[in-house]
């Protein structure tokens, strides 16, 4: 399949569809991966740059798909300042792993042809239209997902390199049959367990804790009982949607940025050719004789081209801009409607080319684009007055410092108000990085942490802002040793039951292991009835410890301790480890996520070691997300 997709590559109606396609990606944009040579990188990789804008369109990116995955929860997690610059850094990795898999892919001579990127761009589903690839479709939904054409097909390409490469590293893994039934037995297992608990609380409320013991406590944990900086805040929460609903949009406006982005509207002079496609030389000019005798092209080309595609339309391409024209119809320098081309050699022999029509430059008219103009226009109005109101706000906030009185008479809202909060519990509406550094970085604050000045406007997600003051303020206090002692002697009891329940289980052991069971009558304990667990079920917190057993020898018992989810003590004793029965489904499902987990554990040690031989430099625009 491989070679057939590079043998179709050398069609020449290949090559003019995928060149229509890139030039498609012309006219939308050029994407931010051909954007080299800026000193503002985000990383270099064995050289290889990461622009920042590449970095920036990739967190956007994922900033999307995480808002079209989470919804409205998505918010909470934006306002967490630390969860976005993680996040940042993730995607930052993810771009540094994927340049040194493209330069280890390039060193193996792996490589995806521009033939197999434009047959997985047909093959999308939601780029067709009646199972046939829809351009305009394409092109739309590309521009949904945050991308350019050109970014689209090379982040393809990426993926379909990584795919090769997988698919080699799989080829190299195989499992036998009996290492699958040995891991099968290991991992799909019942064991049948008796239980006997030492109830910690129970031996905490017969503890006592002295007075030392508790200040001891607390002077080595006095972090522990701090009561944190505390604010309270009003604000005004703009956004830029409300503007929107508010905005009317004239004719006037729409005329307005009709003439002002004409050139956007603009379609270029279109030529349409055909082609009859040849093996030699001789044979084209045969057939140029032919045509010039007034021989029919289309029937000539259904006969004797080629060209398997173009063929079957009579050798017709279809409407082309210049763009889109491939280099062997440029070639044949045609600027006559019904002109014929001398034979023009090409990689797959030679053509004969016709020049069928001309289709002169034309500007869409209004009427075709006005409601497309409507809505940019109109966005583009609100932005005007989104920013306009900011800077009335601005000045408001700014001449009347006390309040935020003058600020909302602007604004025409009433400033929210929040209840006390703490660095680690800022409010969702607020949590926006710049927002908290305007409320905690103390120069909002006045002398001694009274109430001090407005902020200035401050932009969040590029569609909100906000202007806020601290109302009040609570410092950092230390709780005393007296609001927090009974706290502490609870923790203190428990930690010594704990203890002492630790040192009787031991005790307990030894003696079962050694076939005694007096101290375990001693503590009051017996071992309740058999009760089974099984390997493949998920949620008994016994379930680690047990599975960390012996498997009991013939007619014994192995004996074990662990601890339950109330963190009381708990005595194992493993009567006996049968096989879980699986179905010969399930067992097959067993067997391709080990050899799933084998490719993946493959390729991460990969990616590992290339990191570990790599240069990676990180730039400007990745080091100002590092933790300070």
């Amino acid at each position: 399949m491989m070679d057939n997709l590079r043998a179709a590559a050398n069609s020449v109606v290949l090559k003019i569809i995928l060149c229509l396609i890139v030039a498609s990606f012309v006219l939308t944009g050029v994407g931010d991966y051909l954007i080299g040579g800026s000193k503002d990188y985000a990383a270099k990789v064995n050289g290889q740059e990461i622009g920042r804008a590449q970095f920036e369109q990739a967190v956007q990116n994922e900033r999307s798909r995480m808002q079209e995955q989470l919804g409205e929860n998505f918010s909470v997690l934006a306002g967490n300042d630390g969860y976005m610059q993680q996040m940042r850094q993730q995607v930052l990795s993810q771009l540094i792993d994927e340049a040194l898999i493209d330069q280890y892919a390039r060193k193996l001579g792996l490589n995806i042809s521009d033939a197999q990127i434009k047959q997985a761009i047909f093959a999308v589903p939601a780029f067709q239209n009646n199972n046939q690839f829809d351009n305009e479709k394409y092109l739309d939904q590309v521009r949904r997902l945050g991308l350019t054409p050109d970014r689209y097909a090379e982040l393809l390409r990426k993926q379909l390199v990584t795919q090769q490469l997988i698919q080699g590293l799989g080829a190299t893994q195989f499992s036998l049959p009996k290492e699958i039934d040995s891991l099968v037995a290991q991992a799909a297992q019942d064991r049948v367990v008796r239980t006997a608990t030492i109830d910690v609380a129970a031996i905490a409320k017969t503890l006592n804790v002295t007075d030392e013991e508790v200040k001891g406590y607390y002077d080595s944990n006095k972090g522990r009982f701090i009561d944190p900086e505390a604010f309270k805040v009003s604000y005004l929460l703009l956004d830029a949607v409300r503007v929107m609903d508010s905005v009317k949009i004239t004719d006037a406006d729409i005329a307005a940025f009709y003439e002002k982005n004409k050139q956007e509207f603009t379609q270029p002079e279109r030529k349409r050719f055909s082609v009859i496609q040849l093996k030699t030389e001789a044979d084209a000019r045969a057939v140029l004789d032919e045509l010039k005798s007034g021989a029919d092209f289309a029937a000539l080309a259904k006969e004797k081209s080629q060209d398997v595609v173009s063929r079957r339309n009579g050798g017709d391409l279809g409407w082309m801009d210049a763009n889109a024209t491939v280099d062997e119809l440029q070639q044949a320098n045609l600027t006559e409607k019904g002109q014929l081309s001398d034979p023009v050699k090409s990689s797959v022999g030679y053509l004969i080319v016709r020049l069928d029509d001309i289709q002169a430059a034309q500007v869409k008219p209004l009427s075709v684009v006005r409601d497309d103009i409507a809505v940019r226009a109109k966005r583009e109005k609100a932005l005007d007055e989104f920013f306009a109101l900011q800077r009335k706000i601005s000045e408001a906030a700014s001449n009347d410092n006390e309040s935020l009185a003058s600020a909302e008479e602007v604004a025409g809202q009433k400033a929210a108000e929040t209840a006390w909060f703490s660095h680690d519990q800022v409010p969702a509406e607020l949590n926006f990085q710049q927002v908290t550094q305007a409320i905690f970085g103390g120069t909002l604050l006045g002398d001694n942490g009274a109430p001090g000045s407005n902020s200035d406007v401050i932009g969040v997600d590029g569609d909100r802002a906000i202007v806020l003051r601290i109302t009040d303020h609570r410092a950092e206090t230390p709780r005393p040793l007296d609001q927090v002692r009974d706290e502490i002697v609870q923790v203190l009891k428990v930690q010594k039951a704990q203890q002492q329940a630790n040192l009787q289980a031991e005790k307990i052991l030894v003696d079962l292991k050694q076939g005694k069971d007096d101290s375990l009558k001693a503590a009051n304990l017996s071992f309740g009835a058999p009760e089974t667990l099984s390997s493949v079920s998920q949620g008994n917190v016994l379930a680690e410890s047990v599975f960390a057993l012996p498997v009991p020898q013939q007619d014994k018992v192995s004996h074990g301790v662990a601890r339950d989810q109330a963190g009381n003590v708990v005595l194992v004793a493993l009567d006996s480890v049968k096989p879980h029965a699986i179905t010969d489904e399930q067992k097959a499902q067993f067997t391709s996520q080990v050899e799933q987990s084998a490719v993946t554990t493959l390729f991460d040690t990969l990616v590992s070691s290339l990191r570990t031989e790599a240069t990676i430099k990180l730039g400007a625009a990745a080091q100002e997300q590092q933790p300070q």
